[in-house]
């Protein structure tokens, strides 16, 4: 058996990055059973929210 990998900046928080994960995990385990058919969301959408914070011209958390 095998799982996903995990980092932190210690050992706590390589724990806790893997609870989170297994929380999202979780959250998207119900989410496609209650909307089997749901579209993934739009990359353009997706870069924005990622790129505003670690982009070239990041602005959020400033």
């Amino acid at each position: 058996s095998h799982g996903p990998f995990s980092w932190g900046t210690d050992a706590d928080n390589a724990v806790h990055n893997a609870v989170v994960l297994e929380e999202i995990a979780y959250m998207n385990l119900f989410t496609r059973q209650l909307r089997p058919n749901l579209q993934p969301m739009q990359q353009d959408l997706l870069d924005k929210h990622y790129l505003r914070k670690h982009g070239k011209n990041a602005y959020y958390g400033q």
